[in-house]
This record gives structure tokens, sequence and C-alpha cells, in this order.
């Protein structure tokens, strides 16, 4: 089977490995993302997948708009049965979505219907799931919307983080897409329509979800510390949260402070910063 990859962060790199480690697939070109500036030098870095490519030597895609016939162009020369979409941060035109033979399927880290959107393992945490999953799905025209195809679930652990969540959900993707395109190699896979009434959303995180609200419940001041690890960071009175717990406070619990980081203060523990404001 002929497979185009789509895709660009870290959670997709582990999709685009597992795809290379079937050998039913050949993998004929892969789109990322273009290349970004980072880190103090403002150096421009290349994708996680897109290394990956390369190291394979693979045909690497990075346009710029998906609309302007290019990107169709591409897909056309790579002349796939199938297109693999994993955190990709690019919607397909229908033309795109349309191409394929066998169509084009997507990872997504959520139990669909619930927590379509970009950052669901950030929201999982903090609206208090205590089970998340993955997903593939059929893609439509509509974010998150396609039919169903598999899907795995695991449990939210109390103290666990969006970066522990990741890389859990990354591995359980991988496994799943493979799993997935053995299924629609074979005609065994089974597409359900999404029950829309159901669904929820979860939407590209802003710096400011990160603000948090010191009237709110030490539980969902906990999570959402935990969720909005390590972007946008989690502040409580303009002071950054990196780490907390909770503990038990008479018939409650309230939240203690392991962690923290004034404003232009390097990151310390909260035991050292509360000395220096009494000193």
């Amino acid at each position: 089977m002929k497979v185009v990859f789509m895709g660009t962060p870290d959670f997709a790199r582990a999709s685009l490995a597992a795809l290379l480690d079937m050998p039913e697939v050949s993998v004929t070109g892969v789109f990322t993302q273009p290349d970004r500036a980072a880190g103090r030098g403002m150096k421009s870095l290349p994708s996680p997948v897109k290394v990956l490519a390369l190291e394979h030597g693979l045909p690497v895609f990075q346009p710029v708009k998906m609309r302007d016939g290019a990107a169709l162009g591409h897909l056309r020369e790579c002349s796939p049965d199938l297109v693999v979409v994993v955190a990709y941060g690019r919607m397909l035109p229908r033309e795109m979505l349309d191409f394929p033979p066998l169509g084009c399927v997507n990872v997504h880290a959520s139990l669909l219907p619930e927590l379509r959107g970009a950052a669901p393992i950030h929201w999982a945490i903090a609206r208090g799931y205590t089970e998340t999953g993955v997903t593939t799905q059929r893609m439509a025209e509509e974010c998150d919307a396609g039919e169903l195809l598999f899907s795995e679930t695991t449990p939210i652990g109390d103290r666990e983080d969006t970066p522990s969540l990741h890389d859990r959900l990354r591995e359980l993707g991988a496994a799943l897409l493979q799993k997935t395109v053995c299924a629609l190699a074979d005609g065994t896979a089974k597409p359900i329509p999404q029950d829309h009434a159901k669904a929820t959303f979860a939407p590209i995180l802003r710096k400011e979800d990160g603000i948090i609200d010191p009237a709110l419940p030490a539980a969902e001041q906990d999570r959402l510390i935990r969720a909005m690890t390590p972007w946008p960071g989690a502040t409580l009175n303009g002071l950054k949260i990196h780490r907390a717990r909770l503990v038990p406070d008479g018939d409650g619990e309230r939240l203690e402070l392991l962690e923290v980081q004034a404003p232009g203060k390097k990151r310390m523990s909260a035991e050292e910063y509360f000395r220096g404001q009494r000193a």
C-alpha cells in the first residue's frame, strides 16, 4: 500500500515511525509544516516529522498554503492509496480528501466525538476527565467530525500532566494507526458515523487559559496547573506555578505550591521563593 503521511510534531513522528515499520506500507511522500524559528537564536528548525522523513530519504513537502493547487499537485505526484494525517496543523481541502482511493484517515488524541479540536490532551486534564484515549477516523471537511474507525481507551492518572499523557497517547495512537491501516487494506474496517450531538470541543490554547482564578476549588486549580504544563503555563496572582500538590485541609483540600517562578526570575522551590519574600 502506498501512503502519504501528513504531520508535524513529536506526537505525529511516532505514527510515521509506525508506518515505516510496516513492510506492507510504502511511504511515498511526507507533508509537514514549514520550518519554524525557535530558541534564543531564533534559528529555523525542521519539525520532528521532517527530521525522521529525511533520515529515511523520503520526499518532503512543506506547502505554505493548501488551496492554491501546489499541495494537490505534490499529492498527485506521490500517487498514494491512502493519506494519513496526524497533528498536521492544516485543514485539507475537499479535492485532497477525495484524491486517494482509500481516503484520508486521522489519528486524534481523544475518544471522539469528545474533545474535537487542537488541544484534546490539555483539556481532558483541565476538565477533570478520568479517562481518554485515541481514535482513528475517516477525515471530513468539518474538523474531527469524520466516521469513526477504531479507538483505544486509557485512564488519566490522579497526578498526570500533559507531557506524560501526551507520551502515552502518542504510542497508543501509533499502534492504533497500524491496526487501522491493516483493516483498510484488507477491507475489514467498518466506519461508524459520529453522534454529533455528543460532540465537545478542545480549542487551541491561548496564554490566558493558564491564568488561575484564586476562587476556584483547589482541585480545579491543581488540574489546570498539570494541564497547562509546559505551555502556556499556569499562573496564580502573576506567579508561574510549575508544580503543586493537593494536601488535606480540614474536611477538604488545599493547594500546596512546590515549584514556582516569579516574572523575570529563575525557577525555584516555593519554599525558597516565599523565604525570599519574607526577607
